[in-house]
């Protein structure tokens, strides 16, 4: 319970830096980082197989972007991947359809990932084996890269002298051997920020930072072939399981597939279907959801992987008694690996927050911004996928890729410095590559003028320069400054607190109808959430008591919101008749005087008083 308890006293803050530092300094946050580490010192005079100016650790798409970049910058860089092949999710879990954004019909994310898209096509879809070729070819281009793949990082190399700050790494060979490589900078574009946990940087894990203990399901990709695509058009128009937009090479839609089809495996289910058509006639479907997964545990993956195989069969003879197009499919093949959306967020000198996502916020430290909507799949069967928003655009800020307490490191990819919420938009991988790029910039930057990451997120005259050179390269557009949804509005602070911790939903349109008339099972269940993390301590007896009011889908009145508050602010029941007058008094000695009458709440009015028991509880 420690950490939910720390967790819900600091979540007000767009930024969680400050209050990061103090958790791991305690011992309880220490106790968190379970990753199993044989570190190492190291001196200027200690043998090293090989040195470098640059190591960059994970050949995903943002590994690979980061080591070009750097290598482009100048620097003497190694690529460590410990697959056989770049590309990662999108090449070995064959997740083909991107996640793009754009503000204004042009694209946000651009520099080297738009020289990498234009090379598989420049579509929305791509083929997989296709996209593995063009990493390697990135790669061999730049004469500065060496490329070492069935290569494992296996613990972090500390200075002899300072034993926060990164020296390099060791690493497990294919042979076995263990090897020792120094680096003056080190990238972590691992999936799980693997280095960044290895060497100590604090972290929390799935939705920790709004009390709860999961993460998002995870996907294993279903790869058809022998599908008839005027078949799923002809589906698509006869608006079966809901329709479906479809082009020559994608379709998005059939989203009652999620109460149609019924699972055969536990823990698993349907959503509407991703579909993506590769050039030889295949399609890779991303639909197939496995919950309940930890990520960071070999055997649950396992189980998870083995699991969705069997129920893609399932899903399979499904699509074809159900599905136009689908009669002869069959299995094309099987990804090597699953889809994970995520798993560790590292603590950062700045952490990007759903609040800065909403608010379409620029960042004086900007390396790249992101735009595509805050995409949450459900944690729990019993849960819905949820859009929380839909930005127009957001900064991404320098200060999320460095990591608190280590030295020498920046993380990039969907572990790096963002809220649980806010990582629903930025983990996308061609936001994750736009930073990429600007970590292999900024490594070029920090040696050439002799400062730390850490030192460099606190420089401004550097943070331009560092943004210079990525408006040379094209990976920085400029965009101008942007308002956000009911700004300036007496309840937008409560919105606001609301949003930072998952409790509302703006959707796709990012609206929250503040001015509509919320009902009473719509507060009951507002105030059950609101309960799980403010009254954690009294979380049973307070939904027992919420649920013994018998809420019904009709207006919430005045006295019944008074009823319903009650419970959160009060162990025992108030006196008799003084519901409203003292539930009202002791929320907010002014809040009594917005309901003279016994009249129906707004929404905005019921968002504003479950926020004032968010503050209360802090």
């Amino acid at each position: 319970m420690w950490k939910q308890h720390v967790w819900k006293s600091l979540l007000a803050t767009a930024g969680l830096a400050a209050c990061a530092l103090m958790l791991w300094q305690s011992s309880a946050w220490q106790a968190q980082q379970d990753v199993p580490v044989v570190a190492d010192v190291l001196g200027e005079a200690d043998e090293v197989e090989a040195a470098y100016d640059l190591i960059v650790v994970g050949g995903e798409a943002e590994g690979v972007v980061a080591a070009v970049a750097g290598a482009q910058s100048g620097l003497k860089t190694l690529l460590i991947e410990k697959r056989d092949g770049l590309g990662g999710v999108l090449t070995f879990g064959m997740l083909n359809y991107l996640d793009t954004a754009t503000y204004r019909g042009q694209p946000l994310n651009t520099g080297l990932f738009t020289a990498w898209h234009k090379e598989v096509g420049g579509e929305v879809v791509f083929d997989p084996e296709q996209a593995k070729q063009v990493f390697r070819k990135m790669v061999a281009r730049e004469p500065n890269v060496e490329l070492r793949l069935r290569t494992e990082v296996v613990a972090p190399l500390f200075d002899k002298d300072n034993p926060k700050q990164l020296a390099g790494v060791k690493a497990r060979r294919a042979d076995g051997t263990v090897i020792k490589l120094r680096a003056k900078r080190v990238i972590d574009a691992t999936e799980d920020a693997d280095v960044a946990a290895m060497a100590g940087a604090p972290y929390f894990v799935g939705q920790e930072d709004i009390g709860i203990n999961a993460q998002m399901s995870v996907t294993l990709m279903i790869h058809l072939k022998d599908v008839d695509w005027q078949g799923v058009k002809k589906a698509c128009a006869q608006q079966l399981y809901g329709g479906c937009m479809i082009a020559d090479r994608f379709a998005w839609g059939f989203l009652d597939l999620k109460s149609a089809y019924q699972p055969k495996e536990p823990g698993t289910r349907l959503r509407g279907l991703n579909i993506a058509r590769n050039q030889d006639g295949t399609l890779m479907i991303n639909a197939l959801q496995v919950l309940g997964v930890d990520g960071l545990d070999p055997v649950a993956k396992q189980q998870a992987y083995a699991k969705g195989k069997r129920e893609t069969e399932h899903v399979l003879a499904f699509f074809r008694a159900k599905l136009p197009g689908f009669e002869r499919a069959k299995i094309a093949s099987w990804p090597q690996e699953l889809y994970i959306r995520e798993t560790r967020h590292v603590l950062a000198e700045y952490q990007l927050s759903i609040a800065d996502v909403w608010e379409n916020k620029d960042q004086w430290d900007r390396i790249g911004y992101g735009g595509y909507p805050v995409d949450l799949q459900a944690n729990e069967v019993v849960r819905d996928d949820v859009i929380l928003a839909d930005p127009e655009r957001y900064a991404i800020p320098y200060r999320s890729l460095v990591p608190l307490r280590v030295e020498n490191l920046l993380v990039v990819g969907r572990a790096a410095g963002f809220s649980s919420l806010a990582a629903g938009s930025a983990r996308t991988v061609p936001t994750g590559m736009t930073q990429g790029e600007a970590a292999g910039v900024a490594a070029a930057l920090s040696l050439q003028h002799q400062v730390s990451f850490r030192e460099l997120a606190h420089n401004k005259q550097r943070i331009a320069e560092l943004q210079a050179v990525l408006q040379r390269r094209g990976a920085l557009p400029h965009v101008e400054p942007l308002d956000y949804p009911y700004k300036g509005a007496w309840y937008y602070p409560a919105v606001r607190d609301l949003l930072t911790h998952g409790l509302i939903a703006g959707h796709y349109r990012n609206e929250i109808d503040p001015d509509g008339v919320i009902t009473e099972a719509e507060f009951v269940e507002l105030l059950r959430r609101v309960g799980h993390i403010a009254v954690q301590e009294r979380e049973a007896d307070v939904t027992a008591q919420l649920q013994k009011l018998a809420a019904q889908p009709k207006p919430l009145t005045r006295d019944r919101m008074g009823a319903m508050i009650q419970p959160l602010l009060h162990p025992t029941p108030l006196p008799n008749g003084g519901t409203w007058k003292a539930a009202a008094t002791a929320l907010h000695p002014a809040f009594a005087e917005r309901f003279p009458d016994n009249r129906a709440v707004l929404k905005q009015e019921a968002y504003w008083a479950a926020a004032q028991l968010l503050k209360k509880a802090r």
